[in-house]
């Protein structure tokens, strides 16, 4: 499945409208705020349809999954958006992380706490907010909004510490910068290690660069650690493979579409995350070329000045000279 797909669900006091584009979207908040109610909704819709008094849009097949027996009522969802509530024990279990990884279906998942077993993305992580209340049987209208999304510099970042998530191509490249200049790049080896990593350089000006599109189940513990010091940055791009596509250096038939609007693009069935999409296609891409790509090892084409210049160029407000 793949594209993007606006709901609108409502009843005589409350309404929900909002769009998901990727195949995981968290909804987060504290108690009464909504997000139960809006998946007792999709539920009564289902089974009683207008006749439970409410009114559900949308060109998929919203379905709600909970109970002791998931996994053979998700064996026979196909190509529809599936919510599910906090309180199913399933929820942040490997074997739920499975079941996802292997359908054709969205999700839409109601919890407090970070699933580390799914890769979601920063940019889709959400909360319930009340934009309107009216007396009598007038709808309370409802939006979803951002909780995290890429990090908006308001002036040029100048490291002394750069941490990257992984240890393969990415830190290479940012490594390889680093020789002779004012910084220094670690790797944390996994995004779950980064905020141990951080605790290391309290006193230093941090970047942390990290794949934005895996990223989600980290940033509660990272955000809290990094509002604790101005001295911490996040840069988030979706990938570093994203980035390299993003500056430029890299030709490819209807590329500027895929970047503008990669949701109709990824088939969520074939990449568990748009970090393993972007990697493909840039291998896709520079195969059997002087840039060739793996994601393993660095090329060493990709350190020359004029690579260099344009990947970092693409890094709006990052000063890495």
């Amino acid at each position: 499945m793949k594209g993007s797909y606006r709901i609108i669900v409502s009843n005589a006091k409350i309404r929900y409208d909002f769009t998901l584009k990727r195949n995981i979207t968290i909804l987060k908040g504290d108690s009464a705020t909504g997000k139960t109610t809006l998946v007792e909704m999709i539920r009564e819709y289902y089974e009683a349809g207008p006749d439970s008094g409410i009114s559900l849009r949308c060109n998929r097949s919203c379905r709600v999954l909970g109970g002791r027996d998931w996994k053979l009522l998700l064996s026979s969802i196909h190509n529809s958006i599936v919510f599910v509530d906090e309180d199913n024990a399933f929820l942040p279990t490997n074997e739920f992380a499975e079941a996802v990884q292997d359908s054709d279906n969205y999700y839409v998942l109601v919890t407090r706490e970070g699933l580390p077993n799914l890769p979601y993305s920063v940019e889709e992580i959400y909360g319930i907010r009340q934009s309107g209340k009216y007396a009598g049987i007038r709808q309370v209208y409802n939006e979803f909004y951002h909780i995290y999304g890429r990090t908006d510099f308001l002036k040029p970042v100048r490291p002394e510490q750069i941490i990257t998530e992984d240890s393969n191509s990415g830190f290479e490249f940012f490594h390889g910068l680093s020789e002779g200049k004012r910084y220094d790049v670690v790797s944390a080896r996994g995004k779950s290690n980064i905020f141990a990593r951080m605790l290391d350089y309290t006193d230093a000006d941090l970047l942390i660069i990290a794949d934005g599109a895996a990223f989600g189940s980290e940033m509660d513990r990272v955000m809290k650690q990094a509002k604790t010091s101005k001295k911490v940055s996040l840069y988030l791009p979706e990938s570093f493979e994203w980035l390299i596509l993003k500056s430029g250096i890299i030709d490819g038939k209807n590329l500027r579409a895929i970047l503008e609007s990669p949701e109709d693009y990824i088939e969520s069935r074939l990449y568990f995350s748009w970090e393993r999409f972007f990697t493909s296609k840039l291998v896709e891409l520079t195969k059997n070329g002087y840039l060739q790509y793996s994601k393993k090892n660095l090329n060493p084409s990709y350190l020359h000045d004029s690579i260099v210049a344009a990947i970092t160029s693409a890094m709006e407000m990052i000063d890495l000279r």
